[in-house]
Parts: structure tokens; C-alpha cells; sequence
């Protein structure tokens, strides 16, 4: 027996007696049997991932499988197959559950062999990998369907054994045996299945048809859970007395629907529906009488080809509505109710006009995009009156959507460059490329039986040449842009629909105001130049549709400098926080439902090259928020509203500028900037504690700032009912850090020369000229604005010094840790303090530096590192000794990491570690003189498994 596999039997060993004998026996995370739902703790999908892209062969047995839970395997499966990986899946046709379509799917993929087992009843459900010394295995109630992977209420055991175990061999003779008489999937037995499948179904159907015993148009239409809410908030405006009421909601949700539900409760004699494209009038009114029923004479359209203004349901076109004839032959009062479809586009003079022109009781409007680029505020136009707002991912949760599968895929390489914004037209459009993307598109895809795709193109020549080059190869496509008709677009819509065509090749025209609900694929072959875009372009696939059970959205990433854009886009995360950024590329189970975001290993590549090349926190970009902010809350936002109403991190603003008062100054906006010693201590709780890293300081200050009393004594009772760390080095170190002590020099002088507080006779007590400062009402705005960013910002933060897996400075490092004075300066080598000790690791050094310091530190696995000391340290090093000796020390050893210099200049934490001293060894390098030097490597285990998220990004090159 090796001594790796001794070591990882031990490991295995222990993992099992935490699991059944005893659970607060330490064990590792990785090795230790879990329960794996979906729901708290973790989802079926991600464990599988995971467990996927780092085998070396894999084992599959499942009873039933469906497009979609294949699809969210299939960029997995591709990347291992780059890397010459391959494993096995069996299956069966039991109960007739697998559709012939999806073992068509899994013919498409190279490295995975497939077979069909015959066994009767067969409803085996087991995941097994292969690793470098040992076997991992999921086995349970999971099949590989989309609502097993990550919806329905799954139990499944994840655990793992050396290749000898016994349930690992069992495992591996049933599936032996079962695979030796299983038979090969190929064409000519789908062939036959699907004959039989067909028969079957056709059979059902009759059956189903039979049973129904009422006509569905019979059936009254009733508001979905959204809709109801919407309603209840839109009366509820009313009843205010508010005349205007605006509804923000995603594309696909109803919004049509739900307009048509209120027009229902108020029964107005007179409604007007304003849209802008004549296309979409048909499709509102038809949905209005569907709700409200009565005569075809109550309907009427206005557009450039029907004047039916006598009808009490007017469905009108802006750009016919807001001609002065039209308009000035309506009186004023006309109409008791007004809707607006689509009223981001507000902005322009037709429909200004148009609202001022008319005095109804009541005007809705609708947007799934209120956000502008320009200064236009939509959210003014009605008053400031949200009614309702549900975005892409509460819409998603609540099943309102055609759940979409994303796949980042990497665009084509042309002379081992990838498609960039320089690549001209004829690189964009040559055979190989076109050939690379009909390859992506068939692997990838689509949901149901016929093809029906949309493709954003980047110019309107790409798409024309685009379209011919795909009818060159078979596949029946045309194009649109706007430089087509009305009746064109409508015509080529309809082949679509009719499944005449199966794509339509456009440009920006389909952003918004198409409604395709059979679209079941959407192709993106253009640099991403907005979120809101983005999202506008995914929509026209999320309407529900009895065709497909998913749309699936193909993404062709070249090396783009808005990629940084698609991870916001697809989380709606608006902070322009890099590291969120970065986490919501590496890790996406931010999708709720069954939506799944799927990246290639290279995709993601140039998306992490481009968050990091990028400045997310440009003035531009700053200000854009603000305004987009302050549109909506229809005032000067503060600080605060930032964190309230999920926009930029306000830790990003302060980043930028220092203080609040200086951003507005710098995107010039009115403001009362606070000057001098006001200036220096807003500087100082900006910098120090909005960050709200630790709360002690905050509940402190915020006491004294509202002329509470607090003793030292009351201070740590107070903390001690919050469930807070209250021993005396914390509250010495509170206090260290609010009288200035614990900073240096230079930081003293920054932040005004003087305590901020004081203990006096057992009392705190803030200064003389802090309390004076704070009479002036601008100015304690501000302060609390920090304050309270604080405390929303550390509910994220555990009730321990430091919590696993954020961000400190080395600065907030010895604060944390209680440490008398700030020592970040010093502290790059390893310094033992207080029984505990902090080690600094960045991950990719830079290739400038020297040999003597470039070593190759490397995550072996989320829960064990190898790691070099600096060079010229021996194993008689004294602070070598203090890592090496540190839990027989008692000593505390931190890690802290990140993945490069140029990230700044904080580390995640990743927990306390141990040092396996078997691995501890003296090596020497050459640095660039030719010097041989000493240096020290060791493996430090984990506590804490590094999260997903964290080490995928971390390892990714």
C-alpha cells in the first residue's frame, strides 16, 4: 500500500465514523457521506457537476432521462471530452418514460457510450466517478430529469471508497453485468423504439381526449400568484387616490393578462391600449376578449390601416394615436382608463404628448426594462408609483417562465485568434465559422420536436449572409432587419411559427414587442453591449409553450471587453462589485427553477479576462447608477437607497471617492460637502466601517450618536444579548480602534488627529468636536447613512472574528484578530501574535517577478493546500517552526488567499488550517542571479472545504 493511499484510507476511515458513529468526530468534507436534496444544503445538479468535471471516468444508471436534465450536463460533458475523458450511461425504455428525441441527444456525444438495458422494472438511479485514487458515488431517488436535478424533493447519498470497498465492487459487478447484456443505442433501435413510442402516444392521446369532459375554452381565465399580488397593489394605488401606477415585470410573466384581469374589476366605460408596433394590437385585443368576453363590436383597433375609435376597448398604435388630428378628435376626458405597453419608451414626444394630452381616472403603464441610459425617468411619469415589480429571477422561482437552459459557448478561432470586435465581416461569415456554429447548435439543441430559432447578429450583412450560408447547407432560415417591411416581418414570423423556416437571422429589431411563444432556441452571435439588452434578447424564448419544456439560449463568447456584462445580465446583480462578478461566472445557482447556467471552461476563460481588464466602478458607470436611482426613488438618493434598492455596492462608490459627499461632487451633483475635521471622520467610518466587517463599533457609535448613555458595562451586556463576542481583547480592541491606537501614524493624521471616542470613568463619550458637528442635520445624515449601510452590510458576516469565504485587508485582518495596532504594513511575512498567525497566499504570482518568490502554491483539492514559504527560509526558519509546530502551540493558523496581485488588496479567508507534517520538506531554487536558495514546502489542511464558487476561480488559469 502506497503512502498516498494509507493516508487516504485514514481520511476515508475517519469520514465514515463522523457519518455513522459519532457526527462530532472532525472529519473531511470532501470524503464524508452526505445527503444531497434539493432545497437547504446542497442541490442535486452542482454536486453532480462537480463531481463530473473532476473525474476521470464515469458510470451512469438511470431509469429515466429527458432533454433538459441531459442538456445540463452537456457542457461538462464537452469539456471533458477535450481532455480525452470518457464514461458510460444505462438506461432502459421502462414505462415508455424516454422520449426518442433524447437518445438522438445522447448519440451526439463523443465520449460517452450508451446502452439500453431490457431488465424488466428497471429503475436504477446511480452516479459513480472515477478519481485519481479513489471512487465517488451518488446513489438514490435522482434520475437525470430537470426536476430531479434541481427542483423535485430528491434524497440521495453522496459518498465515496477506495477502489476495494466492497459496496464499490458490488457497484461495479451489477453494472458490469447489466452493461454486458445491455444493448448498443444506434440509429436503427431508435428507428425501431421510436415506432413503437409513437403508436403508444397516439394511443394515450386518444385516450386523454376521451377523458376530457369539459371544453377548454369554456374554463374562465383566473390570475396567476404574480398577477393577484399586481392586482391588490394596483387597487390599493387607486384607492390612495393616485392616478397613474406603473408595473415592472419580466418578459413572458402576463403583463398582457394582467392588464386585462384589472380592466375586468373596474369595468371602465371607455379603455384605451396603447402599444407600438401594430403587430402587437391583434394579440392584445384577442387576449382582452378571451377575460372580459362581449361582443366583437366592443373591440376596436386604431392603427394605419383600422379606424375603429368607437369601440369601448380602443387597442391604438402611438405613432396613428399621437397624430394631431387623431388625437385632438378625442375630448380629453374620453377614455376612464389608459394603458401603456411597453412604456420605457415613454421618452419620446409621441407618447408625452399623448399622456398630457388625455385626463383619464387611471393610467397603467407596463415595462419589463424601466432602466434608461438616457435622463429620462419613466418611474416620474407615474408619479413614482410602483405597483408591482417582479424581475427575471423572482419570475423564474415562481414558475411564470418557460425555464431557459444558458450555454456560454466559445466562438470560433480563426489563426488561433478568437472573434473579437475587430474581426471584419468576412471572418464573421466564412465556411468554418459557419460550419463551428451549426456544430455548437446541433449539440446544444432545442426543446421539442420542431426547430424554431431566433439569432442576433451583429450587423445587418452578418445576418443576410448568415441566413444564405445556412439555406446553403439545408437549414431553412431567412433574415430580417429594419430595413424590412412590417408585412415582410410578419410573413417570415409566420413560416417560423409554421415550422416552414427554422431560423430567423435579425438585428436588434426583435429586442422587445415579439411575441414567438414557440421559439425554442435563441442563438447570440454578438458582443454583448448591455444587460438590459441581454435580457430583452433571451425574453423572446421565455414565453410559455406547450412545444417545449425549455428554450435553450447559445451564446458565442469571443474575446469580447463587455463579456464582464453576461454574468450581471444573468444575475441581476447590479453591485458592479467585481467579486461578485467573478463568483456569479464561476457559480450559478443564483437561477432559480429549473434554468440552469452552463459556461465552457474557455468561455469562461475570456469572461474572467474581461472582469478583470475591465472597470466596473467607472465614473460612467457610477453615475449611470445614480441616475437610474434617482429616477426611481424620485429624490436625491442617499447611501443608503443604494443598498436598499440593490444597486451599486455602496462599498464601490466609497472605493471610488472616499466619502459620499465627494462622489456627488465628482458626477457634479448638488451637494453640501462636508469640510475639514467633518470631512476626516466621515473619511474614517467610510473607510473603516461601512464595510460592517465587525458590529461592535457600529452599535457603539450608533448609541452615542442617538445621546444614549453607555457604560462599558452596559456596552458588553448589550453585546452579550445580540449573541456578539464580548471577552475583554474584543472590547479592548473596539475601544483601540474608535480612540485611533490601533492605527498608524498616517491614518491618525487622515482622520482628524482625535479620538473619535473616549472612556471616561467607565463611560463612552464621543468627542467635543464630533458632538457639535453632529447639531448640523446634512451632516448626521450622512454619518448614519454609513452606519446603517454597516449593519445591513455584516448580516453577511458571522458571529466570529472572521467568517469563511469573505474579504479582509490585512488592515481589517489585525483588527479582527484583536491585534493592539494596525501592523498590515508589516505583516507580509508571518507574524505569530495572540496565539494566532496569518499566512498570505497569492494564488498566480506574476510572471515579472523573480524565481525566488514565483512557487507554484496550488489547491490540490477545496480542502488541501501545497504551499511554499518564502525563499531563504530552512527548517530551522523560526517562524518555519512556528507554522510547522502551531497546533501543538495551540496556535491558530489563518489562510487567506487570492488569485492575483492586481486583485487589490484584499484575501478571501478560507479558514483556519493544520500542517501535515509528513509533507513539510527543504528545497532549494535558482532565483534569476543563479542563487541557490532554501525554501520550505508543506500540505495545510483545510478545516473548511473552499466554497465552489471560490475554487473554481482560483484554479481556473
Amino acid at each position: 500500500m502506497t503512502e498516498a493511499t494509507f493516508e487516504l484510507e485514514k481520511i476515508i476511515g475517519q469520514s465514515l465514523q463522523s457519518a455513522f458513529i459519532d457526527q462530532t468526530r472532525y472529519s473531511s468534507e470532501i470524503h464524508r457521506p452526505q445527503l444531497i436534496v434539493n432545497g437547504e444544503g446542497k442541490q442535486v445538479l452542482p454536486s453532480l457537476l462537480e463531481e463530473l468535471i473532476n473525474c476521470k471516468a464515469f458510470y451512469i444508471s438511470v431509469a429515466f432521462i429527458t432533454e433538459g436534465g441531459l442538456s445540463m450536463l452537456k457542457t461538462a460533458l464537452l469539456d471533458l471530452d477535450k481532455k480525452g475523458i470518457r464514461g458510460r450511461i444505462l438506461t432502459s425504455t421502462y414505462l415508455g418514460f424516454n422520449n426518442p428525441k433524447v437518445f438522438k441527444e445522447l448519440l451526439k456525444l463523443r465520449n460517452v457510450d450508451v446502452r439500453l438495458t431490457s431488465i424488466s422494472g428497471f429503475h436504477a438511479k446511480g452516479y459513480v466517478f472515477k478519481k485519481e485514487n479513489y471512487i465517488s458515488l451518488l446513489v438514490g431517488s435522482s434520475n437525470l430529469t430537470e426536476t430531479a436535478m434541481k427542483k423535485n424533493y430528491e434524497w440521495n447519498i453522496k459518498f465515496t471508497s477506495l477502489e476495494n470497498g466492497e459496496l464499490v465492487q458490488s457497484f461495479n459487478n451489477q453494472y458490469e453485468k447489466l452493461w454486458d447484456e445491455a444493448v448498443e443505442l444506434s440509429t436503427s433501435w431508435i428507428h425501431k423504439y421510436e415506432e413503437v413510442y409513437n403508436l403508444q402516444l397516439q394511443q394515450k392521446n386518444q385516450m386523454k381526449s376521451f377523458d376530457m369532459s369539459c371544453n377548454q375554452n369554456d374554463r374562465e381565465i383566473l390570475p396567476n400568484k404574480m398577477q393577484s399580488k399586481a392586482l391588490e397593489q394596483i387597487e390599493a394605488l387607486r384607492k390612495k387616490g393616485a392616478k397613474r401606477g406603473l408595473i415592472v415585470s419580466a418578459t413572458g410573466t402576463g403583463k398582457t393578462f394582467l392588464s386585462a384581469f384589472e380592466v375586468r374589476n373596474v369595468q371602465p366605460e371607455k379603455l384605451l391600449f396603447i402599444v407600438h408596433r401594430e403587430q402587437i394590437l391583434k394579440k392584445a385585443q384577442q387576449d382582452f376578449k378571451d377575460i372580459l368576453g362581449g361582443e366583437d363590436s366592443e373591440y376596436g383597433i386604431l392603427s394605419g390601416t383600422s379606424k375603429e375609435i368607437k369601440a369601448r376597448y380602443l387597442f391604438a398604435t402611438i405613432q396613428s394615436l399621437s397624430k394631431d388630428e387623431t388625437l385632438n378628435s378625442f375630448a380629453k376626458e374620453h377614455f376612464d382608463y389608459i394603458i401603456v405597453d411597453e412604456v420605457h419608451r415613454a421618452g419620446a414626444s409621441s407618447y408625452t404628448k399623448t399622456i398630457d394630452y388625455f385626463t383619464p381616472d387611471f393610467i397603467l403603464g407596463m415595462t419589463a426594462t424601466p432602466e434608461r441610459t438616457d435622463d429620462f425617468s419613466v418611474y416620474k411619469l407615474f408619479d413614482y408609483n410602483i405597483a408591482y415589480e417582479i424581475r427575471l429571477q423572482e419570475a423564474l422561482e415562481e414558475d411564470m417562465l418557460c425555464p431557459f437552459h444558458y450555454f456560454g459557448v466559445t466562438d470560433y478561432e480563426i489563426d488561433g485568434k478568437m472573434i473579437d470586435e475587430g474581426t471584419t465581416i468576412q471572418d464573421l461569415v466564412k465556411d468554418e465559422r459557419v460550419n463551428h456554429i451549426i456544430n455548437k447548435l446541433e449539440y446544444y439543441g432545442y426543446s421539442g420536436d420542431v426547430l424554431r430559432g431566433l439569432v442576433f447578429c451583429s450587423s445587418k450583412k452578418e445576418a443576410r449572409e448568415l441566413a444564405i450560408s445556412f439555406e446553403e447547407r439545408g437549414i431553412a432560415s431567412a433574415s430580417l432587419t429594419g430595413e424590412d417591411s412590417q408585412a415582410e416581418r410578419e410573413i417570415q414570423i409566420g413560416r417560423l411559427e409554421n415550422g416552414e423556416i427554422s431560423y430567423i437571422f435579425t438585428v436588434d429589431i426583435f429586442n422587445e414587442g415579439i411575441d414567438i411563444p414557440k421559439v425554442n432556441q435563441i442563438i447570440m452571435l454578438r458582443q454583448t453591449q448591455s444587460s438590459i439588452i441581454f435580457i430583452q434578447q433571451l425574453g423572446r424564448g421565455l414565453r410559455k409553450h406547450k412545444s417545449k419544456e425549455y428554450v435553450a439560449i447559445i451564446d458565442f463568447i469571443g474575446n469580447y471587453k463587455n463579456n464582464y456584462l453576461i454574468p450581471i445580465a444573468l444575475s441581476g446583480d447590479q453591485t458592479l462589485n467585481k467579486d461578485n462578478t467573478k463568483k456569479n461566472t464561476a457559480e450559478t445557482n443564483y437561477i432559480k427553477g429549473i434554468s440552469v447556467v452552463n459556461f465552457e471552461e474557455i468561455a469562461k476563460q475570456r469572461i474572467f479576462e474581461s472582469i478583470k481588464n475591465t472597470n466596473l466602478s467607472s465614473m460612467k458607470n457610477l453615475r449611470d447608477a445614480y441616475k437610474n436611482l434617482e429616477s426611481k426613488v424620485g429624490r436625491k438618493p442617499s447611501l443608503l437607497d443604494f443598498m436598499k434598492y440593490d444597486s451599486v455596492d455602496p462599498q464601490v462608490i466609497i472605493d471610488s471617492k472616499k466619502t459620499y459627499p465627494l462622489f456627488l461632487e465628482a458626477i457634479k451633483e448638488p451637494t453640501i460637502s462636508p469640510k475639514n475635521y467633518a470631512n476626516e471622520v466621515l473619511f474614517m467610518l467610510s473607510m473603516e466601517l461601512l464595510n460592517g466587517k465587525r458590529i461592535h463599533e457600529i452599535v457603539l457609535l450608533k448609541a452615542l450618536i442617538n445621546n444614549e448613555t453607555l457604560t462599558q458595562k452596559k456596552f458588553v451586556d448589550r453585546l452579550r444579548s445580540m449573541g456578539e463576542k464580548h471577552d475583554v481583547a474584543t472590547i479592548k480592541s473596539v475601544e483601540r480602534f474608535l480612540n485611533y491606537s490601533f492605527f498608524v501614524s498616517n491614518d491618525y493624521k487622515k482622520y482628524g488627529n482625535q479620538p473619535l471616542v473616549n472612556l471616561i470613568d467607565g463611560e463612552y463619550q464621543l468627542n467635543d468636536h464630533f458632538k457639535r458637528l453632529l447639531v448640523e442635520e446634512s451632516f448626521k445624515t450622512e454619518v448614519l447613512n454609513v452606519i446603517e449601510v454597516a449593519v445591513m452590510k455584516n448580516q453577511k458576516y458571522d458571529r466570529t472574528p472572521l467568517t469563511i469565504h469573505e474579504k479582509y485587508s490585512r488592515k481589517d485582518i489585525c483588527r479582527l484578530l484583536n491585534w493592539e495596532n494596525d501592523e498590515s504594513g508589516t505583516i507580509n511575512g508571518y507574524r505569530l501574535k495572540h496565539k494566532t498567525l496569518p499566512i498570505f497566499i497569492t494564488y498566480h504570482k506574476d510572471e515579472e517577478l523573480t524565481s525566488s518568490v514565483h512557487y507554484a502554491d496550488e489547491l490540490l483539492t477545496p480542502e488541501l493546500l501545497k504551499w511554499y514559504t518564502k525563499s531563504q527560509r530552512t527548517l530551522d526558519s523560526k517562524e518555519v517552526k512556528n507554522i510547522i509546530d502551531a497546533e501543538a502551540q495551540n496556535v491558530d493558523l489563518h489562510v487567506f488567499i487570492k488569485k492575483e496581485g492586481a486583485e487589490g488588496t484584499d484575501f478571501f479567508y478560507l479558514g483556519t488550517g493544520l500542517i501535515d507534517k509528513n509533507t513539510v520538506i527543504q528545497e532549494l531554487v535558482t532565483n534569476n542571479d543563479n542563487k541557490t536558495l532554501p525554501i520550505v514546502t508543506m500540505n495545510i489542511k483545510l478545516k473548511n472545504m473552499v466554497e465552489d464558487s471560490i475554487y473554481h476561480y482560483l484554479k481556473i488559469n
